[in-house]
């Protein structure tokens, strides 16, 4: 069972700072930063526990396959939508490549043919929200798992299946997210390979970053939203197996059931 890595013991190292800073006070004045430095210490662990799913501070998420086999598994955000998806999906059926996609459910629910699609084609369909909220992250965990819900409804309508990977908007965490996937029974998925499509300008940078992480298990995170990601998947499959490297589907790669 996944477990939350660095929260317990960041925990106890952060009260017994505090035990250290109360005797010291009683003994003698301290200066200001004293108490000031430990409180910023603590932000910045929170605030890395938020942002690195693969931390698992928060909540407990699978960001690799437990494996020692050169087999590695393809993620998908953020569709589907009409100007990528399909290519993407094309490119995958050509390379007889599984991938899972975590769909946005307003997305889903806009193109129910390409989610189609992509369940017939023996991709997982995943959970990335229904809204892709920007302030996802700082909603109550009931309404987070509102959100979560809208999208598995709208993934069930189409394919008959309801959605158990989820994957976090951003790859944020808290609290409040851990709450709602645990009320929710889903597994939280990251990754290992964040690949930087969204941002990347140059296709062939782009495949020597994702390239130089390559790691048995790993699950690499792209996005079929990205033109850059559509013109790279060929040779980046390509130059995957070129490398001795296995692509199997997710749910396979962690052991893991993708559907309640």
């Amino acid at each position: 069972m996944l477990r939350p890595r660095l929260r317990k013991d960041q925990l106890i190292v952060f009260a017994v700072y505090c035990c250290m800073i109360a005797y010291a006070t009683a003994v003698q004045a301290l200066p200001w930063w004293a108490y000031v430095l430990p409180l910023l210490a603590w932000s910045g662990v929170l605030a890395y526990g938020a942002m690195r799913i693969e931390a698992r501070f928060f909540v407990p998420s699978v960001c690799s396959g437990n494996t020692g086999r050169k087999a590695i598994a393809l993620t998908f955000d953020d569709g589907p939508l009409p100007q990528y998806t399909p290519v993407v999906l094309d490119i995958l059926a050509k390379a007889e490549a599984p991938a899972a996609f975590f769909c946005i459910g307003k997305n889903a629910e806009a193109n129910p043919g390409l989610l189609q699609r992509i369940y017939e084609a023996g991709h997982v369909v995943g959970n990335h929200s229904y809204a892709h909220h920007f302030w996802f992250d700082m909603f109550g965990s009931t309404r987070m798992l509102t959100d979560m819900h809208q999208a598995d409804d709208a993934v069930e309508a189409v394919i008959d299946c309801r959605p158990r990977l989820f994957r976090p908007p951003y790859g944020v965490t808290n609290p409040n997210l851990a709450r709602a996937i645990s009320r929710g029974g889903y597994v939280s998925v990251g990754w290992n390979i964040r690949s930087l499509d969204t941002v990347a300008k140059d296709a062939d940078a782009l495949q020597q970053r994702i390239l130089g992480q390559l790691k048995p298990g790993a699950i690499l995170l792209l996005h079929d939203t990205c033109a850059i990601t559509a013109q790279l998947l060929p040779a980046l499959i390509t130059a995957i197996r070129a490398r001795g490297y296995v692509i199997e589907r997710l749910d396979k790669l962690i052991n893991e059931a993708p559907y309640a």
